[in-house]
């Protein structure tokens, strides 16, 4: 075993107020899933990405996405979607309302939800008589979808999207942040991702109604009533103060964070961009990613997998890119639209070490072991 430190793929990262915020939450016995943190956090998420948006914090990303679905009224025998390229948690709510998820493949250029292979499912699917009833595009690592394309494609065909930014608050597409541009957009702020609550997310929405909706659905749709009445199955999903005041804190550094974490990549691109074989994702014209996971593609899957035991035998974490969905045991009978670019992308990716707390010291530490490799 070694006695090197651990170096961790993405830990969470600590500010100065966290703690100001949790203590008034005691201090006022504001310990429920209200209150005046979950007020503030809220309020803070949506002046940050501005564009007219409204949010709801809630327990967990796929919560968010769990709720979007309803709200958009996806239920049992639907069709959804989604990108194949993603973690399960895009497609997870999809199964829980008795929904399919058809999944798209990607694109080279951001790694994202292909408009091409994503119209052409479209086009399918019309034929078959299953018009979908929703389109899940997710920024992945942080980099924004082709933000455009998706758009275009979701009103020529009447499909609204939701736009899993779980992985890109920070991120902007022509100078508008993420989460802002789907008919509802998801945030995540587990442990891993660029701010935290310890466990939480939150939906964002141009569409007031559609947060009062969440908001009624994530408190266990009660009726408004002097007694406990329900109309409607409900869920408990709402963040609870305590790590709300943890979200308050978080955002008033997430600046910060995402400096952070894109100068741990370009220290990573300077020093291992010229190695013959290892390839970054660039940014297109008018993207800017929160790079929170900074990636790399190697010649070829056992390439990859000697560099990832090499720093796990150095005591450092990193881990291959997501394996696609349709390749998943849980989805394997359902419908694809794939061209090999995610297969490809999982077989030779590689993520590395990319939090906001790593010292210029750990990120030499990743980087001199993958050089001497």
């Amino acid at each position: 075993m070694s006695t090197l430190s651990k170096i961790w793929l993405s830990s969470p990262h600590m500010g100065d107020n966290e703690q100001k915020y949790v203590k008034e939450a005691f201090d006022t016995n504001w310990v429920a899933p209200l209150g005046p943190n979950v007020d503030a956090f809220e309020a803070a998420i949506a002046t940050y990405i501005e564009n007219d948006t409204h949010v709801a914090a809630l327990t967990s990303g796929t919560g968010a996405i769990h709720l979007a679905l309803e709200i958009l009224g996806v239920g049992h025998g639907d069709e959804v979607l989604c990108q194949s390229f993603t973690f399960s948690a895009s497609a997870n709510p999809i199964m829980y309302l008795g929904a399919t998820p058809i999944f798209i493949d990607s694109e080279r250029d951001t790694w994202n939800l292909s408009p091409i292979l994503l119209e052409k499912a479209i086009k399918d699917r019309i034929a078959h008589g299953k018009k979908p009833k929703a389109i899940v595009a997710v920024h992945l690592y942080g980099m924004p979808y082709k933000v455009k394309e998706i758009a275009e494609i979701s009103k020529k065909y009447d499909i609204p999207v939701i736009e899993d930014s779980a992985e890109a608050l920070g991120s902007t597409h022509e100078g508008l942040k993420c989460s802002s541009f789907g008919t509802i957009g998801v945030l995540s702020f587990n442990g891993n991702k660029i701010i935290t609550t310890s466990g939480g997310g939150a939906m964002v929405t141009k569409h007031l109604d559609y947060k009062k909706k969440a908001i009624f659905l994530a408190t266990q749709a009660r009726d408004d009533a002097p007694h406990y009445q329900h109309s409607h199955v409900g869920y408990n999903y709402r963040m609870s103060n305590i790590l709300a005041g943890i979200g308050r804190g978080q955002m008033e550094v997430l600046d910060d964070r995402v400096a952070a974490r894109r100068a741990n990549h370009q220290m990573y691109f300077d020093e291992l961009s010229g190695i013959a074989g290892i390839e970054f994702l660039p940014e297109p014209k008018g993207y800017f990613s929160n790079r929170w996971l900074s990636c790399i593609l190697t010649p070829s899957f056992e390439y990859r997998e000697k560099i990832r035991m090499a720093l796990l035998a150095q005591n450092i974490e990193s881990r291959p890119l997501w394996k696609p969905m349709h390749l998943q045991p849980i989805f394997s009978k359902c419908l694809a639209f794939t061209d090999g670019t995610s297969e490809d992308l999982f077989d030779r990716g590689l993520c590395l070490p990319s939090g906001s707390n790593l010292s210029k010291e750990d990120v030499n530490r990743v980087i001199s072991i993958i050089k001497n490799f």
